[in-house]
């Protein structure tokens, strides 16, 4: 295995990861209430949004030839960092 496909592997892990936490967060979260509870549903929205971007993202670099993953490497670096802040600005 070369180090780009031990990459690829690394971020499918870490992205499962994700995947589990942003699971729980929307099971425990209730959509109604308080101006809170609202400002963090939207926030929870934009993660989710990010994280099917992100896994596009990988998908596509996973499916890339030799050739064209340094042309995807710059798209999946955007998505993984504002997937990264989303999880941030969450937690805050």
């Amino acid at each position: 295995m070369d180090t780009v496909d031990a990459h690829v592997g690394e971020l499918e892990a870490e992205f499962k990861i994700w995947g589990v936490r942003l699971d729980k967060l929307l099971a425990e979260t209730n959509p109604a209430g308080t101006e809170a509870k609202i400002d963090y549903r939207k926030r929870l929205d934009d993660l989710k949004e990010k994280y099917v971007v992100a896994g596009a993202r990988v998908a596509e670099l996973k499916a890339a030839g030799t050739g064209k993953r340094e042309i995807l490497k710059s798209g999946v670096e955007t998505a993984w960092t504002e997937l990264q802040t989303a999880f941030t600005r969450l937690a805050n």
